[in-house]
């Protein structure tokens, strides 16, 4: 018997960072949008734990306990006194280290996975709490569609999306670590006044209105400087997406991905054959949202 589970990725369409906490974390207003590029998790009994990972990247995916789908089923064993014997395998279609969370992706799934498979029947409520203390980004994962996070984001407030939102992703040639970003946010701000990070009204009137025209106009990512800081070559990435007509450019979370916001599909895949020309990426995708979040497919 095995339970796979399907995981969508994310972009932030506002990313508003304020300043660094005691704990090391920063309080964030962040507004997710699933978008259709998805990892599956599957889970099979087996004598041990054990993590596989097959797909674009796969190598770079870390397969001890430190990843997230493992230390998913670590967390839901524990808590029903069972023994987390299980292989995991995860077939990545979400790039890795992108700023898309895809690490975040598979911890949701390979928990849904787990519950399914043990039986163990946890409600919607400790699934969420068991997600944010895998991470910041696990519990949008489980939920999908579009929420606003806040405290470091694992508080998550559902919101309403007219329409659907038709997007290109640029993967770069190297990633670029979360830590490290927030980092290089907090030396770019040092003595600054970082105000308190809080949704922009207009963007979540342009979701729920589906207006991808006033949503380009409202999107926004607080990281974004860093990552640029970081790696200065995203800028000629942005730069060719909004030379090719995407309505609105941006790094994606903490990046290395460059998102694109197009009015329709016959625009993105105009916008991402130009980014395939360009130069500037390793790779492009196409893809809409709201996405569901985690699924269980068989």
């Amino acid at each position: 018997m095995s339970v796979t589970v399907r995981v969508p990725a994310k972009v932030n369409v506002q990313l508003a960072v304020g300043a660094a906490r005691p704990d090391g974390f920063h309080d964030l207003a962040n507004v997710f949008l699933a978008v259709g590029l998805y990892d599956e998790v599957t889970v099979t009994p087996a004598a041990e734990l054990r993590v596989t990972c097959s797909g674009p990247d796969a190598d770079q995916v870390p397969l001890d306990r430190t990843n997230l789908a493992a230390r998913a089923a670590i967390v839901l064993a524990e808590r029903r006194g069972l023994d987390a014997a299980v292989h995991i395998h995860i077939a990545k279609d979400i790039p890795v280290a992108g700023g898309m969370a895809g690490g975040s992706a598979d911890g949701a799934g390979a928990l849904v996975a787990c519950d399914a498979l043990w039986g163990t029947h946890a409600t919607r409520e400790e699934l969420l709490d068991i997600c944010a203390e895998l991470g910041s980004d696990v519990p949008f994962s489980l939920v999908g569609g579009v929420a606003l996070g806040t405290g470091r984001g694992e508080r998550l407030r559902l919101l309403e999306a007219g329409g659907t939102f038709h997007w290109v992703f640029a993967m770069a040639s190297r990633g670029l670590s979360t830590p490290a970003v927030f980092r290089e946010f907090d030396r770019l701000t040092e003595g600054l006044g970082v105000p308190e990070p809080v949704a922009s009204q207009p963007l979540l009137d342009a979701l729920a209105k589906g207006d991808p025209d006033a949503l380009a106009a409202a999107v926004s990512n607080d990281l974004q400087p860093a990552a640029l800081s970081l790696f200065p070559e995203l800028a000629d990435t942005l730069a060719a997406g909004r030379a090719a007509g995407a309505l609105a450019t941006l790094v994606s979370g903490s990046g290395p991905t460059t998102a694109f916001l197009t009015r329709d599909a016959e625009s993105a895949a105009k916008v991402a054959e130009a980014l395939r020309t360009s130069g500037t990426c390793r790779t492009v995708r196409t893809a809409s949202g709201p996405a569901p979040g985690a699924t269980i497919r068989r």
